[in-house]
């Protein structure tokens, strides 16, 4: 309920917030159960329906984004937060097509002392100056280069393996570091199956998360179902 509560706090209180913005530039009010686009699209907030775990993930409405509070703890206290996405949703703010996503995209150069790789990321709702933050820290540690050299991906209109759910991938708002360092659920149990018993795997440094996470990114690697490559501009889960 207080995440529910928290992100209704993030549309209709749009001042500005330290980790960048939010969906302010797309959204104009949330009233009688309804979110508001500058577009002049209306969406159901609430369908007020019970919902399976499957069902949350196949048919979520824009109140069930939330419905996982985002663990920044130990892995055994680790949900699926951010993996429930409602594609209406994203696709009103950030495209409703691939040639609308790739027209709002920018590029990034991501660690420019040790890496100097281009890259493109979504310009909505400043999720690139987000990664641009990101990056800039990073961009410290050398250390780190193995991990953050070869980045596997941003942005790819594509459904997630094994399912009809678009990838975050779709709408430029995510970037997967090297997957040779990388551990995936499905990679690891050689399966699709979201009921398998799963053995958490991470080989990502802590630090790298934390800066990511700083600048409003989710880290895949927090989730039930890991995905320790991948990184989600999602900064609803980071209002206090």
């Amino acid at each position: 309920m207080l995440q529910i509560v928290i992100f209704i706090s993030i549309l209709l209180n749009f001042g500005d917030l330290p980790w960048g913005t939010s969906y302010k530039d797309c959204i104009k009010e949330v009233k009688d159960n309804k979110v508001m686009f500058h577009s002049g699209k209306t969406m159901v907030y609430d369908d007020h329906k019970e919902k399976t775990t499957q069902e949350l993930l196949d048919n979520p409405d824009i109140e069930d984004q939330l419905h996982y509070t985002y663990n920044q703890g130990a892995p055994e206290n680790n949900t699926d937060a951010g993996r429930i996405r409602n594609d209406a949703f994203f696709k009103e703010i950030y495209g409703k097509t691939a040639q609308d996503v790739k027209a709002n995209l920018t590029t990034v150069t991501w660690c420019p002392s040790f890496v100097n790789q281009k890259i493109q990321f979504s310009k909505v709702n400043g999720a690139n100056l987000a990664l641009i933050k990101v990056s800039s820290e990073l961009d410290q540690h050398p250390e780190w280069k193995k991990h953050l050299t070869n980045i596997g991906g941003t942005f790819n209109w594509r459904v997630i393996s094994g399912t009809t759910r678009l990838s975050a991938h779709s709408f430029g708002i995510t970037i997967d570091i090297n997957t040779a360092y990388s551990n995936y659920w499905q990679w690891d149990c050689g399966c699709k199956n979201e009921n398998v018993k799963l053995g958490y795997k991470n080989r990502i440094p802590m630090g790298i998360v934390e800066i990511f996470e700083k600048h409003g990114f989710i880290w895949g690697g927090r989730w039930k179902h890991y995905d320790t490559m991948h990184f989600e501009y999602r900064p609803e889960f980071f209002v206090k």
